[in-house]
């Protein structure tokens, strides 16, 4: 049977989220699957990827063929380098130890700058949300200034005596 790994759409108009599937090809797009073996969400900044990654490997290993949105997603998580690294060990080229330390090398690397992406996104928004307070706070100083100007306005024009007819 030829296999696919393939996203499956849910979600609303506009926010849209995936599940990862295994599925024959002859399938429909959110037809029946074999088997779900995780999820994407675009909407998030950074987008969140949850997969087993076990049975990702096992699947590109029996031969399931990824489209190109999930050849993308499964290159991010390190499932292509995995399989390469295990092709490696099974050809005598790395040892065992070799190929888990290239991994984990590999994973640190991809950890730390997922990492710096988020704290620059967050660094981002408190100058934004700095910047909005300021002029907020400006925008509510004049307003302050512009009532006390009005109160003592009033208070002038009940002091002065009427004229009187």
């Amino acid at each position: 049977m030829a296999t696919k790994i393939r996203l499956q759409r849910h979600g609303r108009k506009g926010y849209a989220f995936y599940h990862i599937v295994i599925a024959d090809s002859r399938a429909p797009r959110n037809g029946n699957f074999i088997e779900r073996i995780g999820f994407y969400n675009p909407n998030t900044n950074p987008a969140t990827i949850n997969l087993k990654f076990e049975r990702a490997l096992y699947w590109l290993n029996v031969g399931a063929q990824p489209t190109d949105t999930a050849r993308n997603i499964l290159s991010c998580e390190g499932i292509f380098l995995k399989k390469h690294l295990l092709e490696g060990i099974n050809k005598g080229v790395l040892s065992e130890a070799d190929a888990k330390s290239k991994f984990e090398a590999w994973k640190n690397v991809k950890r730390i700058a997922i990492q710096n992406e988020i704290n620059k996104i967050y660094e981002q928004q408190r100058i934004v949300n700095k910047a909005k307070l300021e002029s907020e706070r400006v925008v509510n100083q004049t307003k302050t200034k512009v009532l006390a100007q009005k109160e003592k306005l009033l208070k002038e024009e009940n002091n002065t005596p009427l004229p009187s007819e």
